[in-house]
């Protein structure tokens, strides 16, 4: 299983995590709208126990994150960077932002 995570640094860092699939696509929802931009999250494939190892680095050093797709959202769920609280869906897409 192929994931696509970029992290972004800036004065906080920003970990995106996507499932490969959806790479490049919108997903519209009456006036909700769920864009994932190659620019945003195309960084490097990682397959789903590196992923989860990541994610609970990145989460050790108080990164966000912005996570979209079945996938990733299962790997986030199982690193335990987010909790089912956490998920959202746009036109039946799972997505999670966490915010510290």
């Amino acid at each position: 299983m192929a994931l696509c995570i970029k992290v972004h640094k800036s004065y906080r860092t920003v970990v995106a995590l996507c499932d490969s699939e959806i790479l490049g696509k919108k997903f519209e929802e009456g006036v909700k709208q769920l864009d994932v931009r190659e620019s945003f999250y195309n960084g490097e494939q990682i397959e789903e126990d590196e992923a989860v190892r990541e994610l609970q680095r990145q989460a050790r050093e108080d990164a966000t994150f912005n996570i979209v797709g079945d996938k990733s959202i299962a790997v986030a769920l199982k690193s335990t960077v987010i909790d089912e609280e956490c998920i959202g869906k746009i036109a039946n897409v799972p997505f999670a932002l966490k915010l510290i």
